[in-house]
């Protein structure tokens, strides 16, 4: 089984551009995928998530992704903190 190896996402637009560069000098895809060392189901998924986007853009978009987390996790918190209250209050303890 092949390794597990995390790529950032500045690594794998990096990637996908190489890919592009590949092709157009006339190489096929699945040549140019193996080129940059990954699958062609790992290219593809990548190019589904990534495709268009400029090195800015995917690190904006790695911010926001990790500031919702941080948000989720609060409305959790006090999601939780309401109910326990709610309960408290009613006399259910």
């Amino acid at each position: 089984m092949g390794r597990k190896r995390t790529h950032t996402p500045e690594e794998i637009v990096a990637k996908l551009r190489q890919v592009e560069v590949l092709t157009t000098q006339g190489k096929p895809v699945s040549e140019a995928v193996r080129a940059i060392g990954v699958t062609d189901q790992t290219y593809y998924r990548w190019r589904a998530e990534f495709g268009g986007l400029k090195l800015d853009q995917v690190r904006r978009l790695r911010e926001l992704e990790r500031e919702n987390a941080r948000l989720r996790k609060a409305v959790s918190d006090l999601t939780l903190d309401k109910v326990i209250l709610k309960e408290a209050a009613s006399g259910k303890y």
